[in-house]
């Protein structure tokens, strides 16, 4: 069966080489904005979040025990102990869709129960502080308080019928997984404690939410009120702020030789920005004081090798979703998404969760997203929709959660999650 897939991969990547029209305009400019956005998640994103992800991973896999994660989040731990474990990891973690991967591939090949990791797998990039408050601000109380309430609820309701739908098939992995007694911990639960939390607090502020507002000052003297989509070695996609503060529907695109400067706009979010390297550097020497004095030179070599699977499996997979997210967003301009969904209706939210499902949102840029979004005619409805769905999946993390759990579990996990943004997308419409 491997060797099928594999097959099916390589023909349809010939398939696609052999027949791709490059001479159409917009088929060549789809093929350069996908190496562009790839190219923006490299600089931006890959070694600021994934990366760091792949270490967090690596560690729950060879520092922590089996016997520890079945008793918290294992299929037969206490329903409300782990599913407020998995439910509250995103308040603290504010990660993307792919970033939260690792953590949920290391927990679940660990022993974790179906249901909690699949809560953890929702809730790591859906539900943080920030995404809550940015929210409100941005967009509204109303918004605000939806997207926290439809978030912590989701999480649960989604593990809970993810642990429902698949008992069968979780009960024989619980059964045929070998749990060995766990040995002597030869460091004491403050010290393993410390050493997550610096790392975690690593990935916080190493993948710290940019604002990308800023204003751009060109070589002629023009300046542009302008929030930047994403930067790449060469150039600039921008979309710039009209006199009332509303995003351009259509973006712009400047080479970096055009411009003389690019000054953030102020705000307290920005300035943690500008320190963040200093923070996350701070905790990431803390991180290997503790390694260098705590643990020994086998558990670390065990760790990189544990780190080093994991990238292997998800690096690949992310890297090739995202080239084709930015195919596709090459091919279909944001303002013929906000012309479908527009207004209130069934049709229009299930189409704003789709487009979710598959799209890929770094850490909060869902969120002026969907604010220039409402302003092209986007209804309420919908932008809720899109923000209880868009966070928590995107094409690249599909395509690893396919890995780790397989096609079922992964189509289940989905459909639960278009059908019940859809639904409370479409019930917010209704009432807001």
């Amino acid at each position: 069966m491997k060797e099928w897939k594999k097959f099916a991969w390589l023909a349809g990547i010939f398939l696609v080489a052999y027949f791709l029209p490059l001479g159409n305009p917009k088929v060549s400019n789809a093929v350069l904005e996908a190496f562009r956005l790839l190219q923006w998640y490299a600089i931006h994103h890959t070694l600021a979040c994934v990366v760091p992800a792949m270490f967090i991973a690596g560690a729950i896999s060879t520092f922590l025990s089996q016997a520890s994660v079945m008793r918290y989040l294992g299929p037969k731990s206490k329903r409300m102990t782990a599913y407020a474990v998995a439910s509250v990891s995103g308040i603290i973690l504010a990660v993307c869709s792919c970033s939260v991967l690792p953590m949920f591939a290391g927990i679940y090949t660990m022993g974790a129960g179906l249901g909690p990791a699949s809560a953890f797998l929702y809730s790591g990039p859906a539900i943080n502080v920030m995404a809550i408050f940015l929210s409100a601000r941005v967009l509204g109380l109303d918004l605000g308080l939806a997207r926290a309430i439809g978030a912590v609820v989701f999480a649960v309701i989604i593990g809970l019928l993810m642990s429902l739908f698949f008992r069968r098939s979780e009960r024989k992995r619980v059964e045929a997984a070998q749990i060995p007694q766990a040995p002597p911990n030869p460091r004491p639960l403050w010290k393993t404690s410390l050493y997550f939390l610096c790392m975690i607090l690593f990935l916080v502020f190493s993948d710290w939410y940019n604002t990308n507002d800023v204003t751009i000052t060109t070589n002629d003297g023009a300046t542009i009120s302008a929030n930047i989509r994403y930067d790449t070695q060469n150039h600039i996609d921008f979309k710039e702020y009209d006199q009332d503060g509303r995003l351009a529907p259509d973006s712009q695109r400047l080479n970096k030789d055009e411009i003389t400067s690019i000054e953030p706009v102020p705000s307290v979010t920005q300035s943690i920005h500008g320190v963040k390297w200093y923070i996350a550097g701070f905790m990431g020497l803390l991180t290997l004081l503790m390694v260098w004095r705590w643990f020994s030179r086998a558990e670390v070599k065990e760790w990189m090798s544990a780190t080093w699977d994991f990238g292997l499996m998800i690096i690949p997979l992310l890297f090739g979703g995202v080239f084709i997210t930015g195919f596709i967003g090459g091919l279909i301009p944001e303002h013929a998404v906000a012309g479908v969904i527009g207004g209130n209706s069934l049709l229009s939210n299930f189409f704003a969760s789709f487009v979710g499902m598959i799209w890929y949102f770094a850490t909060l840029t869902e969120i002026p997203i969907v604010e220039m979004l409402i302003n092209l005619g986007m209804g309420k409805g919908p932008a809720l929709s899109l923000l209880l769905a868009g966070p928590a999946l995107s094409l690249p993390s599909l395509l690893v959660i396919y890995k780790v759990v397989g096609g079922k579990k992964t189509l289940v996990f989905c459909l639960l999650t278009v059908v019940m943004s859809t639904l409370v997308g479409f019930i917010f419409g209704l009432i807001a």
